[in-house]
């Protein structure tokens, strides 16, 4: 007769993707009381990340950064839980959101959930260009969900079955200063252009303007970046320059 194990079935285990997060994690770590367990996926930290997420109860495993959408495909495959809802390390969870999604995961159909972000620029609470409600697809059944490979940066998640949005927000705490931003968005560059050249794009010169002022007039017009006023219009220009310019850059100096 085969004994019956006596380990505990998790039903939830809260993900923390970490790279020298040391600022960042204890205060995240604490919010995520509501999960059965927490893990933290990290990429060979070296700023005492490692450590204090261990002394604040977390269960660490160590990976080499290849890109967002392998680094989470490896913590789906590596975590033994049911569901699996991934924050990052400069987001918090409110009461109200962590008792939400206790309730979904128990009373609900839905494979997958979209959680809304309140988003934090250098210490100013953006508000509009795309910044709310800024849903992010965290709350995953985990036998149902997958990392899509060609979408290394803004990854995507490829779910098996339907998906439904929770009502109460994370709270995002988004570059704690401006020369963060640029130097998180020329790294987010760098990771387009590589799946650019992947799918095998052309890097065609009149694209580096195109597409910088398509994402600016899309931030700043169609998504009512304007309604942040000046805030608006400067990361309606920037996101423009990183998100349209500087990829199809990268791709033409194969960078």
């Amino acid at each position: 007769m085969i004994a019956e194990s006596t380990t505990p079935t998790v039903v939830l285990a809260a993900v923390i993707l970490t790279k020298n997060e040391a600022k960042h994690i204890r205060e995240c770590i604490a919010t995520l009381g509501f999960a059965d367990q927490v893990v933290v996926s990290d990429s060979l930290s070296d700023d005492g990340t490692v450590q204090l997420a261990e002394a604040a109860g977390a269960i660490v495993q160590q990976r080499p950064f290849d890109n967002f959408a392998g680094q989470r495909n490896a913590a789906l495959e590596a975590v033994a839980a049911e569901w699996v809802f991934f924050v990052d390390a400069d987001e918090r969870v409110t009461p109200a959101l962590a008792e939400e999604v206790r309730c979904v995961i128990v009373e609900r159909p839905e494979v997958g959930w979209w959680a809304p972000r309140h988003n934090y620029i250098a210490g100013q609470h953006v508000r509009h260009g795309g910044f709310y409600p800024d849903y992010q697809l965290r709350l995953l059944r985990r036998c149902c969900a997958r990392y899509d490979p060609g979408r290394p940066v803004h990854e995507v998640v490829i779910l098996d079955g339907p998906a439904g949005q929770l009502q109460n927000e994370l709270i995002h705490y988004n570059y704690d200063n401006w020369a963060q931003f640029h130097v998180k968005q020329r790294r987010y560059a760098r990771l387009e252009a590589q799946a650019l050249r992947g799918r095998g794009v052309k890097p065609w010169p009149h694209k580096f303007i195109s597409q910088w002022l398509r994402e600016s007039w899309r931030r700043y017009i169609t998504l009512q970046g304007y309604r942040d006023h000046w805030l608006g219009l400067k990361l309606a220009v920037l996101l423009g320059f990183y998100y349209g310019f500087m990829p199809h850059w990268y791709l033409w100096r194969k960078t």
